[in-house]
Formats: C-alpha cells, structure tokens, sequence
C-alpha cells in the first residue's frame, strides 16, 4: 500500500480518536443510518414523480436500480482485487473505532462509498433540487468509512467515483425505455401496475383545475 494513503490514514484514524465520544458514536452510527435515509428518499422520489411525467418516473425508479448495480459492480472489483483492510494492515496506526472486517472482506473498493455515490447521483437525477443534501451525505458517508478506520482514503475514493458513473450510465441506457414502461402501466388493466406508475401530470392538472373551478 502506498505510503501516502497510509499516512493520510493514520492522520484521519488520530484525528478520529482524538475527538470526543459522542461525535465517534455518531459517525459509527452515520456509516449505516445513511444508507437507510438514502432508502427513505428513494421512495419519497418515486412518490413525487408519480404525478410527473413517464420519463421522470423512470428516473426515479432507475435510482434504486442504479444503486444495486453499483454495488455489484463494487463487489466484482472487490472480488478481483485482494485489498487487505487497513485496521489490519497499516502498522503503527490506532485501533479502528468499530470492529475491523474478518479477513477476506476486502477493502478496495468501498462499498459503502460505492452505494452512496450511487444514490445521491440517482436521486439528484430524479430529483434535482436534493442533490444540495445527497452528495454531501455520500461524501460524508464517504469519510465515515475512512474515519472509523476501516478503509483507506482510495478505497472511498474510488467509491464515489464508481457509484457515480454507474448511475449516470443506467440511468442514460434505461430512461428512455423506462419511460415507454412507465407510460404502459399508467394505462395497464391491471390497478396495481397503474397505482405504482401513478396518475401523472395530466390528472393532477385536472384536478387542480376542477378544485380551483370550484
């Protein structure tokens, strides 16, 4: 491992040890809660872009979507390459502040970094005006993997930036036949495929227009 990510490592993992309890707690905390509020917005995003047009739905269903496929891709280059972590290979650096990953969990990439680039570009793709609050999170969950001391700087950094083509990749390949989909079910037989696509703009507009009418 290159000296540079190590010291920047050992700088970060000091750093981390020296603030107080309460903020270690919570980055702990952040490398996990993140991912569940990355899940909340996802389906808040769907639930907007029902009343959107097709193509918007499209993107905002792609979001999750683009998301798993990131981590596989992660999983993949993981798999190839045999990174070992650093909490169990950088000498002279503190003890991690979570338990350092069994042998065999490798470091390179991040998935956590991976997943959250992920979301935050699909999210702000399918809802612009969020992407102010999903990159920060995606680089502080980012961090937060370098911070509790089990990943090197790289390995996030790499991360970010694989979740971040991978969803501007599937979103790019998949909106336009996303959007044939989402228009199909809107006018499917079948309730529950009209429910999930949802009524889009024209019957919120008439709806709109019908309650100002009155």
């Amino acid at each position: 491992m290159g000296t540079i990510d190590s010291d920047l490592y050992r700088h970060i993992t000091d750093f981390a040890h020296d603030t107080p309890s309460w903020f270690q707690h919570l980055m702990e905390v952040w490398t996990e809660l993140g991912l569940l509020l990355f899940a909340v917005l996802f389906v808040v995003a769907w639930w907007r872009a029902r009343r959107g047009d097709p193509r918007a739905l499209a993107v905002a269903v792609l979001a999750p979507l683009a998301t798993a496929v990131a981590y596989v891709c992660s999983e993949l280059v993981k798999s190839g390459i045999d990174e070992e972590r650093p909490c169990r290979a950088v000498g002279g650096a503190l003890p991690s502040l979570v338990d350092c990953p069994a042998h065999g969990d490798w470091s390179f990439p991040s998935n956590h970094a991976t997943i959250a680039a992920a979301a935050a570009v699909g999210l702000a793709l399918a809802w612009p005006v969020i992407g102010w609050l999903t990159v920060p999170m995606a680089i502080l969950m980012a961090f937060s993997r370098v911070f509790v001391g089990v990943h090197y700087p790289h390995d996030v950094a790499v991360g970010l930036v694989l979740g971040t083509l991978v969803a501007l990749v599937v979103v790019r390949l998949l909106s336009r036949p996303g959007a044939r989909v989402a228009e199909a079910m809107r006018g499917s037989g079948n309730g529950l495929a009209r429910w999930f696509a949802g009524p889009g703009p024209s019957a919120h507009a008439h709806r709109l227009t019908g309650a100002h009418r009155r």
